[in-house]
C-alpha cells in the first residue's frame, strides 16, 4: 500500500477490523518513512449489477441514485444519513443475493418503499408518488388510505 502523504511503498498495518455493515474490513496503516497513520478500507470487488427499467432498458445500478432518491423523500424528515446507508445497504445486499446480475426496478421500488414505511410515512408517501406516478389526486388518497 503506497503512503498518500509522501508515496513509500513501505507501510504496516497497525489495526484491522470489520466496519459497521461488515462489507469491508478497516486497516489503520503506518508509514515506516515518514510515520504518518492512515486507514484504508478492503472491500470485495462486485460484479457490476444491471437495473431492467419498466421500459426494458437496462443501466448500471447505483447505490448514489438510490441513496440520493431516499434523501429527497426525507427531506425535513427526523431520519438520519446513517439510517439511510443502511437501508442502501440492506437493499442492495438483499437484492445481489437474490438477482446477482440483473435486477427490474420495481424490486428496488418495492424494497425501499418497504424500509420507508416503516420509519417514516410522509418519506414514504413522498418516495412512493414519484416512484409509482401517481396521475391524480385520487391515486394519491387511495395510497394514504392503504397507509
Amino acid at each position: 500500500m503506497k503512503c498518500p502523504f509522501c508515496e513509500s511503498q513501505e507501510t504496516r498495518v497497525v489495526d484491522s477490523r470489520d466496519n459497521e455493515v461488515r462489507d469491508a474490513i478497516r486497516r489503520r496503516r503506518e508509514c515506516q518513512e515518514c510515520g504518518r497513520r492512515f486507514t484504508t478500507y478492503e472491500r470485495v470487488e462486485e460484479i457490476p449489477m444491471s437495473v431492467i427499467k419498466r421500459g426494458g432498458e437496462r443501466e448500471v445500478f447505483s447505490r448514489a441514485k438510490l441513496l440520493e432518491g431516499l434523501m429527497r423523500a426525507c427531506e425535513k424528515r427526523p431520519v438520519g444519513a446513517v439510517v439511510l446507508e443502511r437501508f442502501v445497504d440492506a437493499i442492495e445486499a438483499d437484492l445481489r443475493n437474490e438477482f446477482k446480475t440483473e435486477v427490474p426496478s420495481v424490486e428496488i421500488g418495492e424494497r425501499t418503499l418497504a424500509k420507508l414505511k416503516g420509519e417514516d410515512k410522509v418519506a414514504y408517501v413522498r418516495f412512493a408518488s414519484v416512484y409509482r406516478h401517481f396521475e391524480n389526486v385520487e391515486e394519491f388518497q387511495k395510497e394514504l388510505s392503504e397507509l
